[in-house]
């Protein structure tokens, strides 16, 4: 309330600035598995699915999908508008569903794309990757004040 006792304008929410933002996260995450998956495959440290070597190469994927996600909802986070946790939850929430329709696709092409528990790791990592790219962010702000 202002002094008069009329209420405060609340700032506009800034919709696009939100849009963008969680897209902007989105992207990076995309990005840098493409990135890495195209590097480590050139490289030969990543071999085609294979039952010898698929899951030591489905957890390395796992592994860095993760980082990749933290850093990519603590982007969304960083260029929120407001509220930084919320908006690297929706992000999260986001690659969760995704996550979802990716079990849901290779569940009966597990020759060709790899075990059933990696789609599924990164269901279950979705929200808590996403948790923590918005903590990271939050902690900034917090230790610039």
């Amino acid at each position: 309330m202002h002094n008069n006792g009329t209420p405060e304008a609340q700032p506009p929410r800034q919709i696009g600035r939100s849009i963008l933002a969680v897209l902007a996260g989105f992207i990076v995450v995309v990005v840098l598995s493409l990135l890495t998956d195209v590097a480590f495959y050139s490289a030969k440290l990543m071999p085609p699915a294979d039952p010898s070597t698929a899951n030591s190469t489905f957890l390395l994927a796992t592994i860095y999908r993760t980082v990749y996600a933290v850093a990519g909802n603590y982007i969304t986070a960083r260029l929120a508008p407001y509220q930084p946790m919320q908006h690297a939850m929706i992000g999260g929430m986001i690659g969760f569903v995704l996550s979802i329709v990716g079990v849901l696709i290779s569940w009966n092409h597990v020759a060709t794309m790899g075990p059933r528990w990696y789609p599924i790791s990164l269901v279950v990592t979705a929200l808590p990757a996403a948790w923590a790219g918005g903590k990271l962010r939050l902690m900034q702000l917090h230790s610039s004040h």
